[in-house]
């Protein structure tokens, strides 16, 4: 079923009557010179211009890119709320392999459609786009961060994700233990790529004792043969169950907590930067049922998100770390809040950052 644009139905009943919606605009761009199609998809600006990452990707049709866009701008609201940014949620998806069809003219495309915008949507990099592409859509667009250093940029966001995913770590430590040290705990980390492996670097340094696992073989190397105590597992199936894990870090792909994983988990607490970590809702229940501490993803791996928002203003990397490393007393006031509330923790910051975006409106 269609609409008159010939649009899927069901996502304009997503945009307007789902709770999922609510979004203040959506953008659908194309240039058929360089084959772009994009979806731009603002949610909220009741704390300011929208900000979020682009995604590039080969969606199997223009529907679910539209709902990927929709979900993932609708995100950045909550994790740029609860970060303290004076920011709202975007996000946009350019659809299509990037491996094939990037190309410099279609950056440059996408640039005039966000600039089109007039600062209501900040962009920045996500999943098939790269610091070298944000510096060519800048050359159409001011309303670009996730630079390169050379081009006024910050540069790698991973160092700074991965140092807000410690603090997070830190005060799941000083909730469910009493401190904040991660001395003498085994702490289990799924993905040691770009954010996973600064991770490890925190909890070695903290005298935590590590466990890894990841896909890509020359990932566990390179961290091996710098760190030989660092002990490595097979998958993350074995990383889970791994006996007397304290602390488990997802830090690679969404739905890491699911129906399978989360009855076997053998750790007390879920701390990680990947995103999306609960495979559906309902999810965090089932970690509290089974008295496993979550700290919200979104929440955590915030570090990334206030680099690339301090770029607007001249990016300097102190007062960025200042701004990351009160994610340890976010952390700690949403498990307050969940205890007093009687809820999950996800659903507290859920409660926190919506209270935050309706007090912007009220004013």
């Amino acid at each position: 079923m269609t609409d008159v644009t010939g649009a899927p139905a069901d996502v304009l009943h997503t945009l307007f009557h789902s709770e999922q919606g609510g979004h203040e605009q959506v953008v659908l761009c194309q240039d058929r010179a360089s084959g772009l199609k994009a979806v731009i998809a603002l949610h909220s600006t009741a704390l300011g211009p929208a900000l979020g990452g682009t995604r590039f990707y080969p969606y199997a049709n223009e529907a679910e890119a539209v709902a990927d866009a929709l979900n993932l701008a609708r995100g950045m609201s909550y994790k740029n709320a609860m970060a303290g940014l004076d920011h709202g949620g975007g996000k946009a998806v350019i659809i299509g392999d990037p491996e094939t069809i990037k190309s410099e003219e279609l950056l440059l495309a996408y640039g005039r459609f966000v600039a089109s915008l007039g600062g209501r949507y900040v962009t920045a990099c996500d999943v098939g786009t790269y610091v070298a592409d944000m510096d060519v859509v800048a050359r159409e667009c001011r309303w670009t961060t996730g630079r390169s250093p050379e081009n006024g940029g910050a540069g790698d966001s991973s160092v700074l994700t991965a140092f807000g995913v410690f603090q997070g770590m830190r005060a799941s430590a000083q909730h469910l233990w009493g401190d904040p040290t991660l001395r003498g705990r085994k702490v289990g980390v799924a993905g040691v790529g770009k954010v996973g492996h600064h991770l490890v670097e925190h909890l070695l340094t903290d005298g935590a004792e590590v466990v890894i696992t990841d896909v890509r073989e020359e990932s566990v190397r390179r961290i091996q043969d710098k760190h030989p105590s660092v002990q490595a597992v097979a998958d993350t199936e074995a990383l889970i169950t791994t006996e007397g894990l304290d602390i488990y870090a997802p830090c690679a792909l969404g739905g890491a907590l699911n129906d399978h994983s989360v009855p076997v988990l053998t750790a007390k607490i879920v701390c990680g930067a990947a995103n999306n970590q609960l495979a559906h809702p309902g999810v965090e229940k089932d970690l509290a049922d089974r008295g496993i501490l979550y700290a919200p993803d979104y929440v955590v791996n915030a570090g990334g998100v206030i680099q690339v928002a301090d770029e607007l203003h001249g990016f300097d990397f102190d007062r960025c770390k200042a701004k990351a490393s009160k994610i340890f007393d976010t952390t700690l006031a949403i498990f307050a809040r969940a205890k007093s509330d009687g809820i999950p923790p996800a659903a507290a910051a859920d409660r926190i950052a919506e209270q935050r975006m309706a007090e912007a409106r009220r004013r």
